[in-house]
């Protein structure tokens, strides 16, 4: 794949072209996953290690089924469980599993710019699985496939995103990705958790829920971040669910064929209700199989899309 560096931080250094490369191989990635026998041999002779530094189910478990599909050897280390709590940096770290023949190193870590500090010091193609408030464009990738699977096309298209903009690597990635695909944004959410450069981002803002959805095609609903929230950025969580939460009454009042996406976990007490959660406009069980087909994808590419062979 033709990246213009050999790390993939975020879908703000690709081009529309890059992207789509991705979402139409992941197509028959996912065509893998349908099989009883999921198992190819696309990456055999390949090593994949997952560095994480915070906690994760689908973006961790997602990647190394990826890869075990894929045929690669993979290693899973946390930081709890390894020399980074005796003192180890980040680069001591990656240079260790550079020497020991990595081929790619998957990292989450909580601060931002920790991806792109890891891949100039190693050899191996490093990939963001996020980083801080920062980036997720793996997310971003799965959830342009979702899109598109569903609709047909994403040029043209308009597309909200609710929530928490100002903590949230998800909203950034999608902003980036949407726009550069030909989708009209939105940003949605409480001004105190609307970050000033995101209209710079080629997002529109608004601070009404019912005014950012008339007309959209589709709305994804970011999860209210609890762990990163500061003392009085709302007045309390039953106001935001008030305010902005993605209602059953809302789902009614918009287009009867919008999509509903949420990146999970879910408070489905606060952002999103079990009934529009469970409901068949939301996606979110599509958006987890749909991950590994699109990390399916990105490692096939990342790896020389079989040229090795």
């Amino acid at each position: 794949m033709a990246l213009p560096t050999k790390d993939l931080i975020d879908l703000e250094f690709l081009t529309a072209e890059e992207i789509m490369e991705i979402l139409e191989t992941a197509k028959p990635m996912k065509d893998v996953l349908k099989r009883k026998i999921k198992t190819v041999p696309a990456l055999r002779g390949k090593t994949v290690a997952t560095l994480f530094y915070e906690n994760s189910t689908r973006t961790r478990l997602s990647f190394e089924l990826a890869a075990k599909y894929l045929s690669a050897g993979t290693c899973n280390i946390s930081s709890s469980a390894s020399s980074v709590a005796k003192g180890e940096s980040l680069q001591d770290t990656g240079r260790t599993l550079d020497a020991m023949g990595t081929d790619i190193i998957i990292i989450r870590h909580n601060m931002s710019g920790a991806p792109k500090l890891l891949g100039e010091a190693v050899n191996a193609r490093v990939i963001n699985a996020g980083d801080g408030t920062h980036a997720h464009p793996t997310q971003a990738l799965l959830d342009l496939f979702t899109i598109l699977e569903r609709k047909g096309q994403i040029k043209g298209l308009t597309v909200t995103i609710l929530g928490d903009i100002l903590h949230s690597r998800v909203a950034r990635s999608n902003i980036w990705g949407l726009t550069k695909l030909g989708a009209h944004v939105r940003v949605c959410g409480p001004p105190t958790l609307m970050p000033t450069e995101v209209e710079q981002m080629g997002a529109k803002v608004y601070y009404d829920i019912d005014e950012a959805l008339e007309g959209s095609d589709v709305v994804n609903v970011l999860r209210i971040q609890l762990e990163r929230q500061q003392k009085g950025l709302f007045p309390s969580i039953e106001e935001y669910a008030k305010c902005y939460a993605m209602t059953e009454e809302r789902l009614k009042r918009a287009k009867s064929d919008l999509l509903v996406l949420h990146p999970g976990p879910m408070n489905r007490t606060i952002e999103i209700p079990t009934a529009v959660a469970d409901s068949a406009q939301c996606t979110v069980e599509e958006q987890v199989t749909n991950g590994v087909a699109c990390r399916m994808a990105l490692l096939y590419l990342m790896s020389g899309g079989g040229q090795d062979e």
